[in-house]
């Protein structure tokens, strides 16, 4: 799944170790996209590698790819939107100068005309 916008918020990293003694780090970010009712998505980056290599910048124009999962805890469920890829909008380029429209082909010139009018009607 994927989701284009602008982030509008980038939360602090949380950190911690999981139960097999491995260190992990994670970070919140916010996209809003620009339709005519904007939506809002909260996705994670789970990773200090990933959360580095994607770098992601308070707003940048980027299109998220995720995966969307739920769990149980305590007989709740909870959803986890967890980005996979990110891609970064390329700025628009400057439309190219319009040019002048290709000179057509000087045609010869209409013969002068004559005294009197040969056209038959």
């Amino acid at each position: 799944m994927e989701f284009k916008g602008k982030v509008i918020a980038i939360q602090p990293i949380k950190s911690g170790v999981s139960k097999s003694g491995t260190p992990w780090q994670a970070q919140e970010y916010v996209v809003e996209n620009e339709d005519q009712y904007p939506r809002k998505m909260c996705f994670e980056v789970f990773g200090e590698e990933k959360i580095q290599r994607f770098n992601i910048k308070m707003g940048e124009l980027i299109t998220v790819m995720f995966d969307i999962d739920a769990r149980q805890w305590q007989d709740r469920w909870f959803n986890s939107i967890r980005a996979w890829r990110i891609d970064r909008e390329t700025a628009p380029q400057a439309p190219a100068a319009p040019q002048a429209p290709a000179s057509k082909p000087a045609s010869a010139p209409f013969p002068p005309a004559a005294d009197g009018d040969d056209l038959p009607f």
